[in-house]
This record gives structure tokens, sequence and C-alpha cells, in this order.
């Protein structure tokens, strides 16, 4: 399946991957990635195809009403992890805790938390990162130029606005599939 993936990514799409192109596989095992901009659900598919390109094993959560059948097994399939987001239980700290007893586990996010235009990012990502001791790699959807930048694995520090002020500027000039969102 991944020289299909392959195929579809680079001959029909057009697409490239350039930077950390194995997301630091052999040497991270647990990470959370971040990709932005986030204006459209055919990033989930880049997202997809991506990661069968470069053949690293990634995860995302999703609210756990999308995880019953019939596509409940699918997102499963494909690294989908529910959630309940209607708990008063603290995210950060249960999502956090899914890095624990995994041996593997690299948590995809969005930090808009939405397809929609923000002019500020959330902040859960980072303090999951930051409470599961684990780097942060950035990797952009960027179809102006219909290309995934990776990052190298960034550890947060206790500096949480110069943190952002890196991460923002990796994203910065990145247009998205949808460019008023971006």
């Amino acid at each position: 399946m991944r020289w299909f993936a392959k195929f579809i990514y680079f001959k029909i799409l057009g697409w490239k991957v350039v930077g950390n192109t194995n997301f630091s596989k052999d040497t991270v095992k647990k990470a959370v990635i971040i990709s932005a901009p986030h204006t459209s659900n055919l990033d989930f598919i880049i997202g997809i195809l991506l990661r069968k390109v470069v053949g690293v094993k990634t995860n995302f959560i999703g609210k756990k009403e999308l995880f019953t059948w019939p596509f409940g097994y699918y997102f499963r399939a494909v690294g989908g992890v529910p959630v309940d987001r209607k708990t008063k239980e603290n995210k950060v700290q249960s999502i956090a805790k899914l890095f624990e007893n995994k041996e593997e586990f690299r948590l995809t996010l969005a930090p808009e938390g939405t397809r929609s235009k923000v002019d500020e990012w959330r902040t859960g990502f980072y303090y999951i990162a930051k409470q599961a001791n684990v780097p942060i790699i950035m990797f952009t959807l960027d179809f102006g130029n219909k290309q995934n930048k990776v990052s190298e694995p960034f550890y947060p520090t206790d500096n949480v606005e110069e943190d952002f002020k890196f991460m923002k500027n990796f994203f910065k000039g990145v247009v998205g599939k949808v460019k008023n969102n971006s």
C-alpha cells in the first residue's frame, strides 16, 4: 500500500516532503506532532498519505462519537484514539497519560483546533508535550507550494511566549487549502 500512497501523493497530487523527511522516527518514538494551517477536511487525507509515504506511525484523537459503527473500526485502524470531550477531567492530563504505557506514540494535533480562521492557537498541544516530556515536531500543510515541510524535534522550554513565537515562525507564509483561513 505504501507504493500506492506514494503514487497518489507524488504523481497524482504533485506534493513533496522536505526537511526532516522521516519525522526522526528512528530516534524519536514519542512526540506531539502539530500540523498547520488546518483549513480543510483534505488536510486529514494529506496527513494520512504523508505518514504512509514516510513510513511513520502516527496517532490522532477525535471525539468519541466518531468511533462508533460504521466508522469506528476505520478510525482506530488508522491510529485514532477516542476522547470524551464532555467529561470534567483535565484533557491535557488525560491525553498526556496516553504516552505513558506506549513504546511508540506520536500524537498529531492541529494547534488551531478548528478549520476556521483563528487569531491565536490553542495551547493544549504544548502542555501535553511538556507533561508527557516529549518533543514537538511541526509539519506544514502548504497547499500554495504543495509541500509538507517537517521540522526537527523541538523540546519546549519554560518560556511559553518564546516557544510559541518559534513554532509560529516555522509556519510563516504557509497557505492552507482554504486561503482565507490560513
